[in-house]
């Protein structure tokens, strides 16, 4: 027997892009939420518009070249002529774009917010239930560490979490956790209470 909660991760901003201006020294630029379309002919260019965040110098995302209109969605093409904000934010942290276009992303300039309830270790303690799960919502990857949400929502010091990751007491996707791994959606995160309980023992 489990019980399971939800943690959602919200991205407060989009990531920077790393890239060398070339009219100032700066070496990031913000993503401006806006498209620039282009037709040339039966065919047209998108981009996604960034800005130097010195010296406000564009610097334009390729999204689509040479592509014939009736390719795109219409839905995602009107949502182009809107700068619609949603299909903005999936293009700017799309790895898939930045990638194609041979830019890096600069995940570390994304600040983010964990939605959760309450429940601490020593809740889960109380709980006796084999094992505690968490689901999580994260519709965005900014490669984000799972062990810094688990910190956050359990309030957890750096070196108790680390026995607790050492004496596999938390598993992801049914395998323990590794300390380098990235949150992806979907992500379910459990507490096995048995071996929490003899760790907790431990404890200064």
């Amino acid at each position: 027997m489990s019980i399971e909660y939800t943690w959602e991760v919200k991205a407060a901003n989009l990531p920077l892009l790393k890239r060398k201006c070339n009219h100032c020294e700066s070496d990031r630029f913000y993503c401006s939420e806006k498209f620039r379309m282009n037709a040339q002919k039966k065919n047209i260019d998108i981009w996604l518009v960034y800005r130097c965040i010195k010296c406000d110098n564009t610097y334009n995302m390729s999204l689509f070249s040479r592509t014939k209109p009736e390719l795109i969605s219409k839905n995602l093409f009107n949502n182009f002529l809107e700068n619609n904000t949603e299909t903005v934010w999936a293009y700017a942290f799309s790895h898939e774009v930045s990638r194609r276009n041979n830019v890096e992303l600069d995940f570390d300039s994304v600040e983010y917010d964990v939605k959760h309830e309450n429940v601490s270790i020593e809740d889960i303690l109380n709980f006796y239930t084999e094992a505690v799960a968490f689901k999580i919502k994260c519709p965005f990857d900014f490669r984000l560490k799972l062990s810094s949400v688990l910190r956050v929502c359990l309030e957890l010091s750096a070196s108790r979490l680390n026995k607790l990751i050492e004496e596999g007491v938390i598993s992801v996707q049914e395998k323990h956790l590794e300390k380098r791994h990235k949150v992806k959606d979907g992500d379910i995160v459990q507490i096995n209470s048995e071996k929490l309980r003899s760790v907790y023992h431990t404890w200064g």
